[in-house]
C-alpha cells in the first residue's frame, strides 16, 4: 500500500526493521572504525599483564587510542562522521540506560539513609564549587564547568556525558571533561590504597576507608581498582567487606545521577530562558533527559529480576545470563562512546582550552580528598 506521495506504508515489524538497516548503512563506515578502537581497547584491558601493569578500563584505553588516532579521523571525516556522531550520542545514551544492571534498590538500602546523605553533600559541594570558582575564578564557560563539576562530584565519565546530553552542549566540551575524570581518577586510584596501607590515612578502619573510597572517587571502575588494590596492600585492615562498602556507596552517587540531571537541567533551561528575554538571543532548547528515568527502570527492573537469577528464561538462558548480557552491553556502548570522543579531540583546541578545566579538576580534587576525609570521620559511627 503506498501513500499519496508514493512512500511504501510498512507493517510495524518490517518499519523496525527498514529504520534500524537504514541506520546501520548511514553509519557503518564510522560503526567499524569505531569498533576496531573499541576491540582492541577491550583485548588490553582484558589481557592480564597489561591490567597489572596499568589498571586501565576498557574506556580509558578507548578514549586514549582514539586521541592517538583523531588526526585519521579528521583526514577522512566525510565518510566517518555519522558514525562516529553516532557512537558518541546515541550508543552513549544506551549504556547509560544498560548501567543500571550494575545496580539493585537492595544494595542501595544497604548504607541506608546517610548514605544518601553523604553522598547528597559530596555532589552538591563538588558541584556548586566547580560551577561558581570554574566560572569566575578559571573564566571557563558555564557548560565547561558543569561539566568538568559533574564528573568529578558523581560517577565520572558516564555523568559528564550524560549532562553533556542533556544539555546538549558541544562535544568539545565534553571531550576535555572527560580527560580531567580520566587523569584525576587513575591518579587517586593509585594513590588511595598506597596512602591507607602505609598510614597516612588516620582514624579511618577498613570500613571508614570503604565510605571515603565510595564517596569520593571519580569512577566506578576507580573505587573496584582502588578497593582490589587496597585489599592486597592493606591486608586484614582492608577486608571484602571493607570493598563492598565502597562499592555501594559509589553506587549511591550513580543513582544520584538521575535527579541531577532533572534539576541541572531545569535550573539551566529557566537561567537560559531568563537571559534570552534580556539579549533577545534564541538559547538552545533544553529536554527533559528522558533516558536519566530508563536509567531508573532498568535498576528497578534488576532488582525484581535478580531474585530469579537461576530461573530460565529460554533453555539454558537464565536471568542471570540477561543481567550479565545488560552489564556487558553498557560497557560496549560505553566503550564506543569513550572512542569516539576521543576521536574528535582536536589537540591544538585540546591544549589551548583544557588547561583551565584541569585546573578547576585539580581543586575538585583536593576538595574530594580532604573535605571527604573529614566528612567520613563526621559519619563515624553511622555509616562504619
Amino acid at each position: 500500500m503506498k501513500h499519496r506521495h508514493g512512500h511504501i506504508k510498512r507493517s510495524g515489524f518490517a518499519f523496525w526493521l527498514y529504520h534500524w538497516s537504514a541506520i546501520i548503512r548511514s553509519n557503518f563506515k564510522g560503526l567499524v572504525f569505531v569498533g576496531a578502537i573499541v576491540l582492541i581497547s577491550m583485548l588490553l584491558a582484558n589481557n592480564k599483564e597489561v591490567h597489572d601493569s596499568t589498571h586501565l578500563a576498557a574506556t580509558a584505553f578507548a578514549i586514549l587510542i582514539g586521541a592517538v588516532l583523531s588526526p585519521v579521523f579528521f583526514k577522512y571525516q566525510h565518510p566517518l562522521q555519522a558514525g562516529v556522531h553516532f557512537s558518541a550520542k546515541k550508543l552513549l545514551r544506551l549504556g547509560i540506560i544498560l548501567y543500571g544492571f550494575n545496580v539493585t534498590l537492595t544494595e542501595l538500602a544497604g548504607v541506608g539513609f546517610w548514605g544518601i546523605v553523604i553522598s547528597s553533600i559530596v555532589i552538591v559541594v563538588v558541584f556548586l564549587i566547580a560551577r561558581y570558582i570554574g566560572t569566575s575564578v578559571f573564566k571557563l564557560d558555564k557548560e565547561t564547568a558543569m561539566l568538568v563539576g559533574a564528573g568529578s562530584a558523581i560517577c565520572g565519565a558516564a555523568a559528564v556525558l550524560a549532562l553533556e546530553s542533556s544539555l546538549k552542549s558541544d562535544s568539545f566540551k565534553g571531550i576535555v571533561a572527560v580527560g580531567t575524570v580520566v587523569v584525576f581518577g587513575l591518579l587517586c586510584m593509585f594513590a588511595y590504597p598506597i596512602a591507607y596501607a602505609s598510614g597516612l590515612i588516620p582514624y579511618l578502619d577498613g570500613n571508614g576507608m570503604g565510605v571515603f573510597m565510595g564517596a569520593t572517587l571519580h569512577e566506578v571502575a576507580n573505587v573496584a581498582g582502588a578497593a582490589e588494590m587496597a585489599k592486597d596492600m592493606a591486608g586484614e585492615a582492608f577486608s571484602q567487606s571493607s570493598a563492598n562498602i565502597a562499592i555501594i556507596v559509589k553506587m549511591l552517587r550513580v543513582i544520584m545521577l538521575v535527579p541531577f540531571l532533572l534539576i541541572v537541567t531545569l535550573v539551566f533551561a529557566k537561567n537560559q530562558e531568563a537571559e534570552s528575554q534580556v539579549d533577545g538571543k534564541s538559547r538552545k532548547k533544553i529536554q527533559i533527559p528522558w533516558f536519566a528515568f530508563m536509567f531508573l527502570g532498568v535498576i528497578v527492573l534488576n532488582t525484581y529480576i535478580a531474585k530469579f537469577s537461576s530461573v530460565s528464561i529460554i533453555g539454558d538462558f537464565t536471568f542471570a545470563n540477561l543481567i550479565n548480557t545488560g552489564k556487558y552491553l553498557c560497557t560496549v556502548s560505553i566503550v564506543f562512546a569513550m572512542a569516539a570522543l576521543g576521536l574528535q579531540i582536536d589537540l591544538k583546541k585540546f591544549i589551548q582550552a583544557g588547561g583551565k578545566a584541569f585546573g578547576l579538576a585539580f581543586l575538585l580534587c583536593i576538595v574530594l580528598i580532604f573535605g571527604g576525609y573529614f566528612l567520613t570521620l563526621a559519619f563515624k559511627g553511622v555509616l562504619w
